[in-house]
Order: structure tokens, then sequence, then C-alpha cells
């Protein structure tokens, strides 16, 4: 799914994989994004942690906005929006709870630059250099994945009933208290 935030003239896009065979991490990224355009960020996440599309979208807006500001912790979009998807300050940490690794099943991907074009070519790319099957529903909730949302981000049953109170729904709670999460990583500046 394409989006453009208007606010920085940047489009994103946000798609997932499953089925996946990394093997060598290092070695995946530099075969899955071969031939994407220099002019586009990418970052791949673990899905098992990614609480839906929005957490990633709002993990690209909180990053442009850090470059922007220049509150910026990393050196590229990519890997701050990976820092602002884990709720971390620190890269190891969100690598250790975002990030792709050996044994990781499910993947989503995060693409993001100023031109719709550029960024519908490096989808192109990374979709004939992943061999993974695409399927967005990686990214969604559902009850195992719930519980593993809830452990990550520190999410207890109290913030969960409360949240649940304007919502009525356990997904939308999640959600937002991951969205709340990534926001206090500006917070902590």
């Amino acid at each position: 799914m394409l989006k453009k935030i208007e606010e920085f003239e940047a489009y994103v896009e946000i798609i997932g994989f499953r089925n996946m065979k990394i093997g060598n991490p290092q070695e995946f990224l530099r075969a899955a994004i071969k031939g994407k355009p220099a002019d586009v960020e990418t970052q791949f996440f673990d899905a098992k942690n990614v609480a839906s599309w929005q957490h990633l979208y709002f993990a690209a807006l909180n990053a442009l906005t850090a470059f922007s500001n220049k509150t910026n912790i990393s050196r590229t979009l990519g890997m701050e929006a990976l820092l602002y998807a884990a709720g971390e300050r620190q890269i190891i940490k969100a690598t250790e709870k975002m990030g792709i690794k050996s044994a990781t099943r499910e993947i989503a991907v995060l693409i993001v630059g100023n031109n719709r074009v550029t960024v519908k070519s490096a989808v192109s790319k990374i979709l004939r250099n992943v061999a993974g099957q695409q399927d967005d529903m990686v990214l969604e909730l559902s009850g195992p994945k719930n519980e593993l949302i809830m452990k990550a981000f520190k999410v207890d049953a109290v913030e969960v009933d409360t949240m649940m109170r304007k919502s009525d729904d356990l997904e939308t709670a999640l959600v937002d208290l991951v969205i709340e999460r990534m926001a206090l990583v500006s917070c902590e500046r």
C-alpha cells in the first residue's frame, strides 16, 4: 500500500512476506535491495513484532520528522525508522527486537522515497529479489501475535483494558499502545 506523507513530500510503501528463508541476514539484505534506486530508503523488520502497517507508517513519519528537525540518532532514515518502530534509542536493542535474523520466517519491508516512481521501482526490485511469498497479512495482529507484541513492548493488561474502553477492540488498542511507545522515543531525546 503506497501512502503519501504530504508534510515531507515522501511516499511510503509497506509490504509483508511469509515463508522466508533468511540464512545470513547481511547477505539476504544485500541481495534483497540489489538494483534498488539509490534515493530510496528501505528497512526490513521481523514481522512478528510489527503491530500493523500503521506501526511502520508512524515509524517512518517519526523518522522523517527527526531528520527534518535534526534530532535523529542514526545516520540513515531506515535505521531511524527501526529505532522508532522498536521504541528504542539504542540500535543494538532495536535490532534485537525488530531486525531480521536467520530464523525469521515473516518479514515486513518499509520503503520510503520522495518520488512515487522510484518507490514503486524499489518495490519491484525487492519483489524480484526476495524468495518468500508476498503476504501483507503478516503485518496484521492476531491472537498469538498479540501476546508477542505485548511482551516485546512491555504492554500490561491494565493498559490494554484502559485503551479498550475507547475502541473495544484488542488489536486497535495494541496498535495505539505501540504507537504511543514510539512517541516516547522522541520525548527521551
